[in-house]
This record gives C-alpha cells, sequence and structure tokens, in this order.
C-alpha cells in the first residue's frame, strides 16, 4: 500500500515546504505529485497534508508517515552506499575548495555525515581566499571545488545544489532599512562589508552593482560571516549576504535585510568536478549528502535547475 515513491515524496515536500519545489527536486511535474498524493491519500483513506498552505502542513497522518520515512530513506540509501562501495572500492580522494565564504554553516555537517559512510576517503577543505580554485580543479590539485561563479571550463563539469537570494544586511536603524528593495545608486556612499576576496567573485559585486556602474564609498573586509554581521548591526557599514546565512540573525532581529533591486537577484551554487571523476561512487554521494544536508538545514533556498549553467560571452 506505500510505496518508497511516496516516502520520498513526503520528505521531499516537508524538506521543500511546496509541491513546485518538492516536484523540481525529484524532476517530476506538479500534477505527477500531486496525482501521487491524491493517490496514496485515496488508498489509506485519510489527508496527509493541508492544502494550499504555505509552508505545507502536515495532518496527523502524514506526520506518521514522515517519521516512517525517516527511518526506512536512510537504511535504503545506507544500502545504496554499500552497494555502490562494492562495485567501486572505498578508498579515493576527496579534497575540496570553498568559494562560498558563509558555506561553512552546513558544509561541516555534510562532510561528518560523509566521514561516517567513507571512512577510507582522504578528505580535505579549504577556503579559497588566498587562490583560484577551479583552476587548480583542472590541474588536480583539488577534486570538487563550491563555487556560484561557475566558469566555462574544458573539462570542468556543475552539479547545482540549491538555489538562493543574495540579499543586503543592514542595521535596525540604517537609514535604508525603511525600503522594501535596494537600488545600487544606495550604496554609492555606503561602507560595504565583505569577504577579502576579489570583487568579480561576489554576487553583490557582479550581479547587482557593476552592471549598474555602482562602487560603495568604502570597501571593508571580514573573514567570518558572524564579524561582519557584527559591524552590520553596529552601524559599522551594509553587508551583501545569502538568505539563508542571515535566517538565524533576522530571526533574532540583529539586523534587517532587502532584496537587491526590485525583483531581487537568484543565484545558483553549484559542486564543480572533473568530467572524469564525475561517476565515482563517493563523489556523487558526497554531492547527495550535500545536499540533503543543505533543504534540511538551510531556510530560503530552493531547488536548483538540473542543466549546466549558461556561460556569459
Amino acid at each position: 500500500m506505500i510505496e518508497i515513491k511516496h516516502l520520498k515524496t513526503l520528505a521531499t515536500l516537508k524538506s521543500t515546504g511546496s509541491l513546485i519545489e518538492a516536484a523540481r527536486q525529484l524532476h517530476l511535474t506538479q500534477s505527477a505529485i500531486s496525482h501521487q498524493l491524491k493517490e496514496l491519500e485515496g488508498r489509506l483513506n485519510c489527508s496527509l497534508f493541508i492544502r494550499k498552505s504555505r509552508p505545507i502542513r502536515f495532518t496527523i497522518s502524514g506526520l506518521r508517515l514522515l517519521t516512517l520515512a525517516e527511518e526506512v530513506l536512510p537504511q535504503i540509501n545506507n544500502a545504496e552506499r554499500d552497494l555502490a562501495r562494492f562495485y567501486s572500492g572505498d578508498a579515493g580522494r576527496l579534497h575540496m575548495a570553498i568559494e562560498c565564504h558563509s558555506c561553512f554553516q552546513w558544509l561541516m555537517p555534510a562532510i561528518d555525515k560523509f566521514r561516517d559512510s567513507w571512512p577510507e576517503v582522504e578528505l580535505d577543505f579549504s577556503s579559497s581566499f588566498s587562490f583560484l580554485p577551479l583552476p587548480a580543479l583542472k590541474r588536480g590539485n583539488l577534486d570538487l571545488v563550491v563555487t556560484s561563479d561557475p566558469q566555462p571550463i574544458e573539462g570542468i563539469s556543475y552539479i547545482p545544489l540549491f538555489r538562493y537570494q543574495p540579499m543586503l544586511a543592514l542595521s535596525r536603524h540604517h537609514r535604508l532599512a525603511h525600503k522594501s528593495y535596494i537600488e545600487a545608486e544606495d550604496l554609492r556612499e555606503e561602507t560595504l562589508i565583505t569577504y577579502p576576496v576579489e570583487k568579480e567573485r561576489l554576487d553583490i559585486f557582479k550581479q547587482f552593482l557593476i552592471p549598474e556602474g555602482v562602487s560603495p564609498a568604502k570597501i571593508r573586509h571580514a573573514d567570518l560571516t558572524l564579524m561582519m554581521l557584527q559591524l552590520v548591526a553596529s552601524g559599522r557599514g551594509v553587508a551583501g549576504l545569502p538568505n539563508w546565512a542571515l535566517f538565524e540573525y533576522l530571526q533574532k532581529d540583529y539586523v534587517v535585510a532587502r532584496p537587491l533591486g526590485k525583483e531581487g537577484i537568484w543565484n545558483t551554487l553549484y559542486a564543480a568536478v572533473r568530467e572524469e571523476q564525475q561517476g565515482m561512487a563517493y563523489l556523487q554521494d558526497f554531492i547527495k549528502t550535500a545536499i540533503t544536508c543543505c533543504f534540511k538545514d538551510l531556510q530560503g533556498i530552493k531547488v536548483a535547475r538540473t542543466e549546466q549553467p549558461a556561460f556569459t560571452k
């Protein structure tokens, strides 16, 4: 009566919060998801979630099946992982670098979970403050790069992890806090606090300020997201950060955040790998684990399209 696909659908619906996002992550149409759930409810003679609720709210029956999914699906994933190890071997190397400088929040749980499943894989990582990681990936010095700035490099594939919204963090008392969205011209007289990397590698510059020909009055660097937001909260400047990285601080009312532009900006985070390594079982499992951790732990993200990025000529 209850099939594995039903449990996967319910678990995905919970993690994404909507039928549209669940359909994208499962690579199905929204109508196919709705039909599948309606059929299951007909089999069980009960409702599983409350229609037109956002985020999705589950009934008691739906919560019971979610509990079952949390018990069964990890066991299936472990069995699939074991079979992959039997076929391809346990050992390997996974050296990675992070261009998304606020990604440590979700990457560390993903690494810990992966290490438990693949103890023989040599695992190492670093930030990319001091070097360009994509050329290092091409040379073979790295095996995976987390980036929001894909480059057209021969032999490199980009696997989408999720979509996020870059926003501007402001002090609650900032002169721009009353606005519903931020215009590029608003930042011409501001101190912009950023990570210590080239401005062309930062979303707020490459997607917002540079296209409008605007430069902030001053740029100040901070290595950690927490340091940046402490400076913002005390009125020392403003900062462009992903929506999910700001969620905790917005909930505590430390800062406010506004979209960049009237329509807002959305970007995609990718895992970049060499094409010849893309089929390796442990690499595929790490990416799968990372995506699962993201949708479990991060607020405000969306399912990314599965195709390769379109590069600007």
